[in-house]
């Protein structure tokens, strides 16, 4: 059982009550020059397919949250996505910390070129820990949509075989890094990338597992 501390968010999430102010899913705008604003349409698609899939209850609406402002304990998913450079001062990283040690969950997406840049940024995060692949027996996989091989593969970027990392703090997970699968992209209106729709079936199935295995509180 993991530790989570936005009881009062996660009630909401299943239940009938609207959110006026703060969607519990987020995106994450950091700064160093990076896309933060990439797939505006994914969150919107996610949050439908899991209301239609999982029965929750998830506005639609797009919320934006600063990796150092207060407002980020308000959005208990934050999701982070982009092509280039992520950067985090001490403070927004101390912030981050304090966040994610407090019951919040982060998942960054590389939309291709986010990679160089997460691993050093999140060390400033957490420089006692660093991130493990996920094994394809983790549950994460095997929510209502069983993931038997891993990650789905959106889009072709090096070639390489798609990976999911996490890291662990104190036994829980509390960042998921998706590589080289780019579940953003799947996300979003179909028309923006033109993918299969069982490819963006895929993703938006990944994406739902990871919701439920977030808000579920059970490993």
């Amino acid at each position: 059982m993991r530790l989570v501390n936005f009881i009062f968010i996660l009630s909401l999430l299943f239940s009938t009550h609207s959110f006026a102010q703060h969607p519990p899913l987020a995106v994450l705008k950091y700064g160093g020059g990076g896309d933060w604003y990439a797939n505006p349409t994914s969150l919107k698609n996610l949050a439908q397919f899991c209301n239609q899939e999982l029965k929750t209850n998830i506005p639609t609406k797009q919320a934006e949250v600063e990796v150092g402002s207060a407002d980020l304990f308000h959005y208990p998913f934050v999701h982070a996505t982009g092509h280039g450079r992520m950067f985090f001062t001490d403070q927004e990283a101390k912030n981050l910390r304090q966040y994610l040690i407090s019951g919040g969950f982060l998942h960054i997406d590389d939309n291709y070129g986010l990679d160089p840049y997460v691993r050093p940024e999140m060390k400033k995060v957490f420089p006692e820990i660093s991130f493990v692949e996920l094994p394809f027996s983790h549950s994460i996989f095997h929510q209502k949509f069983s993931f038997p091989k891993g990650l789905p593969k959106v889009h072709e970027h090096d070639g390489k075989a798609p990976q999911a990392f996490g890291l662990f703090y104190e036994g829980r997970l509390v960042c998921l890094y998706t590589y080289e699968s780019d579940l953003g992209n799947g996300w979003e209106d179909p028309e923006v990338h033109n993918d299969p729709e069982h490819i963006r079936k895929a993703a938006l199935q990944m994406g739902a597992n990871i919701i439920q295995y977030v808000f579920s509180g059970i490993e």
